[in-house]
Formats: structure tokens, sequence, C-alpha cells
């Protein structure tokens, strides 16, 4: 793993890859590099505006690439379900579960979920599920979902969800984030169960330079709090490119494990990809058992394909 590139991809031709959030940052390196490997990937983006032009940049830094556009609002499940049902492959090889929102001010999704919760963790769940007949048709796919250092902030309560008693943005951000790594967990442990040829992992990129850390401040139009995080995002963060080696590292590294959690090597900050820290609490099996039933409850996804 030390000194692990993007030069060090494997041929990922013949491979069908559907990445959220793949119009700009994280997703769209992430779509990019396995791309050039010969992965035919399917950009899942909210806004089709940005997701066109995403595709066009894309053709041109990668000739001959093979790239799709998909209309993505995690923040909908109808969305979720329509994006699903349009896809028309009989296998995917790898699903990046990357999109994301950072510390907004309160808000709801469609279906009325706490708006961190609702697309880092629900969407995903629901995009998983509803996928996962065609995963589990490709020998050796994956699951790779995008988590945070900043899951160190803050644990599930399994009786506010969606943060209805109580709204901090950055510790529900470190929770939607929590969600992540547990419902990994629990996910890894049903395909072991179930015998399946499928590995769930999770990865994290440190501190890197995207417009997730400008989201939030801008949303409420505090422009002096805009400008420092994009001083910070020049000096300090490490640029999207090396941000998204750990997510390529976990979605195509040979001998990744399952419920791995992938980061950078220095600090979670920074560096090539290597093992990540992660709290104690995203290893709690009943936490994630829990969150996994109220997940099904809330989005009404049930993977049924690991119940036969």
């Amino acid at each position: 793993m030390a000194g692990w590139n993007a030069h060090d991809i494997p041929d990922q031709s013949g491979r069908t890859a559907v990445v959220t959030g793949a119009n700009s940052g994280l997703g769209y390196v992430t779509a990019r590099e396995l791309a050039r490997k010969g992965a035919r990937v399917v950009l899942g983006c909210r806004s089709e505006a940005r997701g066109k032009a995403a595709v066009e940049q894309l053709a041109g830094e990668v000739p001959g690439a093979e790239v799709e556009l998909g209309r993505l609002d995690l923040g909908d499940l109808a969305s979720v379900r329509e994006f699903a049902a349009s896809l028309p492959y009989e296998r995917i090889d790898l699903l990046v579960n990357n999109a994301g929102v950072m510390a907004l001010p309160y808000g709801t999704t469609a279906d009325g979920f706490e708006t961190q919760f609702g697309v880092n963790h629900l969407g995903h769940f629901a995009l998983t599920g509803l996928l996962l007949p065609t995963l589990l048709a490709a020998p050796g796919a994956r699951v790779v979902t995008v988590s945070s250092m900043m899951h160190l902030l803050g644990n599930l309560d399994p009786r506010d969800l969606n943060s209805e008693l109580r709204y901090r943005r950055w510790i529900a951000y470190g929770r939607s984030k929590t969600a992540n790594l547990l419902f990994t967990r629990e996910l890894a442990h049903r395909l072991d169960a179930a015998g399946a040829d499928l590995v769930a992992a999770a990865a994290h990129p440190g501190y890197a330079a995207t417009n997730l850390q400008t989201a939030g401040v801008r949303a409420e139009g505090r422009r002096a709090a805009e400008r420092l995080v994009e001083l910070g995002n020049r000096v300090i963060a490490q640029p999207a490119e090396a941000g998204a080696l750990p997510i390529l590292y976990a979605a195509t590294a040979p001998g990744v494990r399952p419920d791995s959690f992938t980061g950078p090597s220095i600090a979670m900050w920074r560096g090539a990809p290597a093992p990540s820290p992660r709290a104690r609490w995203t290893r709690d099996d009943r936490a994630a058992r829990g969150l996994w039933g109220a997940s099904e409850r809330l989005t009404g996804v049930s993977y049924d394909a690991l119940k036969a």
C-alpha cells in the first residue's frame, strides 16, 4: 500500500462502475481514473447541467472513455428509485457511494429526513439496496462508501436519528459519517453470511480541497467564513486528486477486506492510502443492526437478495 497511486489501479476493462456525486471533486476524480483504466462509468449527479459538463470534461481528458450521465438526487427517494431503475446493466461491478453534504443549516430532504442523515446515509442505503441484485451478479464486485475522519465528532443517537430534538450541524455531519461506517459494517456481515462474492468497504479522503467545505457557509451568505474556508483549502488541504486515492484503492486494489476503512496515511489528513483509525462506536454490531433496521423502515428498501 505504501506509495500507492492512480498508476497502480488495475485494468478495469469490461467493468461497469457507478459513482455518485461525480460532477466535481472526489467523485469526478474517481470516475475519471476508473474510466482511464477502461471502466464504463455512470456519473450519478443531482444537477443535469453540471453532470453534462462533467461528462464533456471527462471525455476530453480521457479520449475514448465510456462515460454516461444519470440524474440522481439522494435527497429524494423517488429519484433514487428512478435512477436505479434506469440503469440497463445486468451487472454492476462497482458502486462508489461518494456524494454528500457537509455542515449545512438545518433542513430536510424531500422525504422529511434531516438533510445530512438523509443524503449521506439514507440515500446511499436505498441506492445500494436497489442495485444489490446487479452487484451480486458481478463476480468480485465492490461497494465503497465514503465516510470522513469527522465521524469522530459523534456517535449516532438511535432516539434522534433525524436530529429533531437538537441540531448541531457539525455533530449531525459526524453522525452521518458514523452511519456510513456502521452501514458498511453491517452490509459486510450480511454479505458474508450469504456467501456473496461482494466486498463492502469504506474510505475517506482526509482533508481534501473540494466545494463541500464551502457549501454550508455559502448557503448562509457568510462571505467572510467562506473566504476563510477557501484559504484553508488552498493552504492546508490536499488536492482532490490525492483525496480520491483512498477511495480508488478501496475500489480497485487487490485484497481489500470487508469492512476495511482506508484513508490518508499521515494523521488521517493527507498522504498515500493506508488503513485508517476509526472510532470504537463504528465497530458496534448492535448499533449497526439497529441502524440497518431503522434504515429499512425509513426508506422502504429491503435487501431481499440477501435473504434468499
